[in-house]
């Protein structure tokens, strides 16, 4: 593995109700989107891709039962996805795995117009977002 970019995000832990259920929703998803597993233990799981890993834990010292993404903290966690077919498909099988279409009236576009984009949220309230690769955005 190459030298990580300084400032580059090196994992973001996300603590949960239901270990099982956001492993398997998470789990799901990271997995499809390139991600493998990379750690696990009596409470908790990690994927990793490249240098990044993403940690779903069901720790003791949780101080509430639920998320609430319209609370301060994390609202949503935002992946590139290789293009809007991709999407699509995600969307798709979202439903098995846990996740449900947000804002399913401005979808695909629910972003703005120039964003080919899926915003999904599992049954715990965690929201992710589904961004296609805009061709003419600079890397």
């Amino acid at each position: 593995m190459t030298r990580p970019n300084n400032g580059m995000l090196h994992h973001v832990e996300i603590w949960v109700p239901d270990l099982e259920r956001a492993a398997a929703s998470f789990g799901w998803l990271l997995e499809a989107l390139g991600y493998t597993l990379f750690q696990s233990w009596g409470n908790g799981r990690s994927w990793r891709l490249g240098a990044t890993y993403l940690v779903v834990e069901q720790s003791s010292a949780l101080t509430a039962g639920e998320h609430d993404r319209c609370r301060p903290g994390l609202n949503h966690l935002a992946f590139h996805v290789e293009d809007p077919g991709t999407v699509d498909v995600l969307v798709a099988e979202a439903p098995r795995h846990g996740w449900s279409l947000m804002f399913p009236d401005r979808h695909p576009h629910a972003g703005g117009e120039q964003t080919y984009a899926a915003y999904l949220e599992n049954v715990d309230g965690f929201e992710v977002e589904l961004v296609a690769i805009n061709p003419s955005e600079p890397d």
